[in-house]
């Protein structure tokens, strides 16, 4: 059985650099420019294997763009099962514009996945047996609301788990259905789903609420550099966020899943998986552009944070 499988129905090819500045008309031209893989699934995939543990993505592409993020996934020997769809793979942009440390993200809608893409990511999901399912990343065009909680059901019957880290209508259908073994939404998402604005107090209440209507058994909650918030049956586990240099926060949310799933995997305890959930989303605040967490500082910011 496959330890984690993560699922990237709309995945992207990540282009990242500096910039002086941004003005209209002009052109921009790009420094330390990076291609990476990207998408939630694709991202979670390719922290658990920095881990150490080998993991499986299974990934919609199309076009010429979905034979690079294919290549790009290949140079980082991240074990994969591509699903071949009608249109490219999206490519979004993040830009760092040095002389403000702003920082600009493009993102296109990705490729429209039709009725032969989805029943193959189904039937290899039903097939394949994980202990931990993570449907990670917003859902195409043409796919239907409730794909997660489907591919859920599917899992259960093998015996895994589902983590969902979704947001919109992909994350509402699928909580709806409950039986979510680990939701990951950030404020914002969160928001989203109960219909009001949020402080901390209200972000603990309503993930404490997921948890007691059993739509999930665990939820972690993030909230930037308010922190993050853990809600199970034990209780509710606010913990502040690790103040570190900010560089780039594009990939800290992956990362902290990411992490988080490897550790349970691992047979981390979920206090202690989370603890290095939050050191993982710091760590991919250190690094530039569209990079990752990066393990030796994830685990040093774990220790220095519990000390």
């Amino acid at each position: 059985m496959t330890a984690i499988l993560t699922v990237a129905l709309n995945p992207a090819v990540d282009i990242s650099g500096d910039t002086g500045a941004i003005r209209p008309t002009l052109k921009t031209r790009l420094s330390n420019v990076r291609y990476d893989p990207g998408g939630g699934g694709v991202n979670v995939a390719r922290v658990v294997k920095r881990f150490g543990l080998e993991t499986e993505v299974l990934f919609c592409a199309g076009g010429e763009t979905g034979e690079l993020l294919d290549h790009l996934l290949e140079a980082e020997s991240v074990q994969r099962k591509r699903v071949t769809v009608p249109g490219r793979t999206r490519i979004s942009y993040t830009v760092h514009e040095t002389g403000t440390s702003l920082e600009y993200r493009f993102v296109p809608e990705g490729a429209k996945i039709g009725t032969e893409g989805l029943e193959a990511c189904l039937d290899y999901v039903a097939a394949t047996g994980c202990k931990y399912l993570v449907t990670s990343g917003s859902l195409p065009e043409g796919a239907p609301v409730d794909i997660y909680a489907r591919m859920a059901t599917a899992t259960r019957i093998k015996g895994g788990q589902l983590v969902l880290d979704s947001s919109g209508p992909g994350l509402k259908e699928t909580i709806r259905h409950g039986g979510v073994f680990l939701v990951k939404p950030s404020r914002g998402e969160l928001e989203q789903l109960v219909g009001r604005e949020l402080d901390e107090e209200g972000a603990c209440a309503s993930a404490d609420m997921l948890v007691r209507q059993g739509m999930a058994e665990i939820v972690a909650v993030t909230m930037g550099v308010d922190g993050a918030v853990l809600a199970s049956r034990d209780g509710i586990l606010r913990l502040p966020a690790i103040h570190v240099r900010t560089r780039s926060a594009v990939g800290a949310g992956d990362s902290f899943l990411g992490a988080m799933v490897w550790a349970l995997a691992e047979g981390w305890s979920r206090e202690d998986a989370f603890r290095l959930g939050m050191a993982a989303g710091a760590s991919a605040v250190m690094t530039p552009g569209t990079e990752l967490c990066r393990p030796q500082d994830v685990f040093r910011l774990y220790k220095s944070a519990k000390a």
